[in-house]
């Protein structure tokens, strides 16, 4: 049996503790130490599916506020406390815009997205890197001036890039690494806090 197969002990307590899956402690550990997320906000999950991270939100948000989740995979079945919406598709394609424009902006964006792995370092590093950037792109047309946003990132090198455009955008930008991580894996998340008021476009 792998490591990843292996139940460990956050596998455990996710299932103990009624959440989809382990991945919310990456997140709870993240919201700890920055307060990411504040009562009364709209949160978009993006790559929600299964769920665990929408969990958490709604959870931590205790009905005020509002977590719309997006994924191409359904989300798991758990009962929801407080206002979720879900879209099943593709976030980048016009016709989820179209039904995001309902909810957004909004105050957060959090993201556990990561591309289908191949097992070769070098090229699952170049595929995070491109969604990241995809998912950077995307959160900075809905989130709103002042709103935090987090990703998931493969350590690779490329991905000082990101962290440098990210501090072009947000007051602070963070680098975490939560203890749920395994030890084997190369990831770790990215925090942007307070976007930056955008300057208005002269021509306008």
């Amino acid at each position: 049996m792998s490591n990843r197969s292996r139940p460990d002990f956050y596998t455990q307590k996710a299932k103990k503790e009624g959440y989809m899956a382990r991945s919310v402690y990456k997140l709870e550990e993240i919201q700890n130490k920055t307060k990411l997320i504040k009562s009364g906000d709209r949160v978009l999950d993006v790559g929600a599916s299964p769920g665990s991270w929408t969990q958490y939100c709604l959870r931590l948000l205790k009905g005020k506020g509002m977590v719309v989740g997006a994924d191409l995979k359904p989300l798991g079945q758990f009962k929801a406390r407080g206002e979720l919406h879900f879209i099943q598709g593709d976030v980048f394609s016009d016709a989820v815009r179209d039904d995001l424009a309902q909810w957004g902006p909004f105050d957060v964006i959090v993201s556990d997205a990561a591309p289908s792995t191949t097992g070769n370092r070098l090229m699952d590093t170049r595929r995070s890197y491109d969604l990241v950037e995809q998912i950077l792109d995307f959160s900075l047309l809905w989130l709103k001036p002042g709103g935090n946003f987090t990703v998931k990132v493969f350590q690779g090198g490329d991905e000082t890039e990101i962290s440098d455009r990210m501090k072009q955008e947000f007051d602070q930008v963070k680098k975490l690494k939560p203890k749920a991580v395994r030890k084997e894996s190369f990831e770790y998340y990215l925090i942007g806090l307070g976007r930056k008021e955008q300057p208005q476009d002269e021509s306008e």
